[in-house]
């Protein structure tokens, strides 16, 4: 009888053992689904799906649900759609976010919660610093550092004025603030820019051309980019006074770019952590499942979406199915144990990646198509000036 009733125990247990770790995971997925600004969020939606596939949509035995939610590039809407995941579907961590604000204005909504929360792109520096939190991570960067990366090149070039012109928002002051900390020459013009609503520029370009410096660094994403670039040609300057961007010039804009045959674009540099020609293995299946999947080269923008996947999955793998310790599940993330699509990097005591940045160039590839290759190693295991404000 005594062995029955350990029998029947040890059975009750395993059966409830298994439904606790088989539950499905659920995975809650903010970016820019409507707008204009769709196009890069389409772009990390089609990077979580490759990922889904590749991991066979299990993470830790489980089965993965990923619910998408549009943020329609709004901080309001975005925490709207933020709150909807975590109390009406119930998600166990939301992921994405392209924009610092919309990122900003949500982060409380999951993190007071007791969930955890992973930026694939947005990096502020609040939440680099002082705002830091044990269960925010970030899989892409700090936003000063792509632009310190640049400012770098820019010192290398020989680059002693600068005129720089960005949007008048949380990430736009980063990447500003991010070229000024390396960038050893002199700043003779600075504009920040109605976000998102301006697109005409024919205003700061007469002041950038009556001030002739050596360079003028930009950062807009998405249509704004080309816009600009468009605009710069026209007014002249492209000839006269060269361009540096920072997430203006990727796999998004070129094709826009190529279309045009704005040829001006071939050659020039931009700085990040990644690009479609790193040699590591896990990149080589991500760009190469990506291209034959969607038939064009993968963004940043998705290759950072696509870690994330691996991110999360690395650490539930870790804790055997089970989503609900969140300490387990933080512990694991915090050794970031994952085929990267960057190589090895590691995680930073404030959660933000310590890591490489490169400059890339832009050139044509064996089939005619314009994209990026990495050419040198700018900031080498590079870790965000604002980790020293992080008191977890």
């Amino acid at each position: 009888m005594l062995k029955k009733i350990v029998l029947s125990s040890a059975v009750g247990l395993l059966l409830f053992s298994s439904s606790v770790f088989s539950a499905t995971v659920k995975l809650g997925f903010v970016t820019t689904l409507s707008t204009p600004a769709a196009v890069i969020g389409n772009d990390m939606r089609d990077a979580v799906e490759l990922a889904l596939e590749h991991i066979g949509h299990k993470m830790g035995g489980a089965d993965v649900e990923v619910i998408y939610a549009d943020d329609e590039f709004n901080p309001q809407k975005g925490k709207q759609a933020t709150e909807r995941l975590v109390t009406q579907d119930k998600v166990d961590i939301v992921f994405g976010y392209i924009w610092s604000h919309v990122l900003l204005a949500s982060a409380t909504t999951v993190l007071d919660a007791g969930k955890i929360l992973i930026s694939a792109n947005a990096g502020p520096s609040q939440l680099a610093g002082k705002n830091c939190h044990k269960n925010f991570f970030n899989i892409s960067w700090q936003n000063d550092q792509t632009p310190m990366a640049m400012g770098e090149v820019l010192n290398q070039r020989g680059v002693k004025t600068l005129y720089v012109i960005a949007p008048l928002y949380a990430a736009g002051k980063n990447m500003v603030a991010g070229v000024k900390r390396t960038f050893k020459g002199e700043i003779v013009g600075e504009d920040m820019t109605k976000w998102p609503d301006q697109i005409d520029w024919a205003s700061e370009l007469s002041t950038v051309k009556a001030a002739n410096p050596d360079g003028v660094f930009i950062f807009y994403p998405g249509k704004h980019g080309p816009a600009f670039i468009k605009q710069y040609e026209q007014a002249g300057l492209s000839d006269s006074i060269d361009l540096y961007t920072v997430f203006t010039v990727d796999a998004l804009s070129l094709p826009r770019f190529q279309a045009a045959e704005m040829n001006g674009v071939l050659g020039t540099t931009m700085t990040q952590f990644w690009a479609a020609d790193i040699d590591v293995e896990a990149n080589k299946k991500f760009v190469d499942g990506f291209k034959a999947k969607y038939g064009k080269y993968p963004s940043f923008y998705a290759a950072q979406s696509y870690d994330a996947v691996m991110f999360i999955k690395g650490a539930i793998d870790a804790t055997g199915g089970d989503v609900s310790d969140v300490d387990a599940l933080r512990a694991e993330l915090e050794k970031a144990d994952f085929p990267s699509v960057r190589g090895d990097f590691a995680m930073g005591p404030n959660h933000f990646p310590i890591q490489n940045f490169y400059s890339r160039e832009v050139v044509v590839d064996g089939d005619g198509v314009w994209t990026t290759s990495v050419r040198d190693v700018v900031l080498k295991d590079h870790q965000d000036v604002y980790a020293a404000e992080c008191n977890m």
